[in-house]
């Protein structure tokens, strides 16, 4: 399990890579580590990190990472320093990589109006209206759930994919030169025998 700077840290020299640092901010920050926890919670049963995401104003905040970042407010975040980079798994490179591919490219603004929309946040909330302040914690099983439909959307929108699901289709729509056999009552019998036998 890593510490949310760590992952922060990734996400930010991600974005001096990509040359994206001017939208490098703490409130993209935290959205891409909401995100992160989401997806790793749905492909790993396990958070990422173990620091509580909360249901703010603005959308989910991790709040450690919130308050080391938030002397820059809405500024560029600047590149963290070498030695403050921490091994990072593999498997775990990859997923941030996925996290940030997906959403590192959209504007904060952005991302917390995606936020806004999805249920994690809104339930964490209770009701309370969207300029009203909160400290609530977001549910890990929300955001596992959560990371389970953005897998899938992440995947639907791969331009393999529509491509991918024709070829499948035509595949098992199309008739074969020979007839298949059907399977005679007996059969179906015998089998069904064997099974509980």
């Amino acid at each position: 399990m890593f510490d949310c700077l760590q992952v922060a840290r990734f996400f930010i020299r991600r974005a001096y890579e990509d040359g994206q640092e001017e939208q490098m901010t703490n409130m993209k920050v935290q959205k891409l580590l909401y995100y992160a926890q989401s997806l790793h919670l749905a492909l790993f049963d396990e958070p990422l990190f173990e620091d509580e995401i909360q249901a703010w104003r603005y959308g989910p905040v991790c709040p450690p990472a919130y308050r080391f970042y938030s002397q820059f407010e809405a500024e560029q975040l600047p590149m963290p320093d070498e030695h403050s980079f921490a091994q990072i798994a593999d498997d775990c490179k990859e997923l941030l990589e996925e996290v940030w591919d997906y959403f590192g490219q959209h504007h904060a603004y952005y991302l917390s109006g995606m936020t806004h929309v999805e249920f994690p946040w809104k339930k964490a909330r209770k009701g309370l209206p969207s300029t009203a302040r909160s400290t609530e914690p977001i549910l890990l099983e929300d955001m596992k759930l959560l990371g389970y439909q953005k897998l899938e959307q992440i995947e639907q929108d791969n331009p393999a994919y529509k491509a991918a699901i024709s070829h499948l289709l035509d595949q098992a729509f199309k008739q074969s030169a020979d007839e298949p056999e059907y399977v005679q009552g007996e059969e179906i019998d015998g089998w069904l025998t064997s099974l509980l036998s």
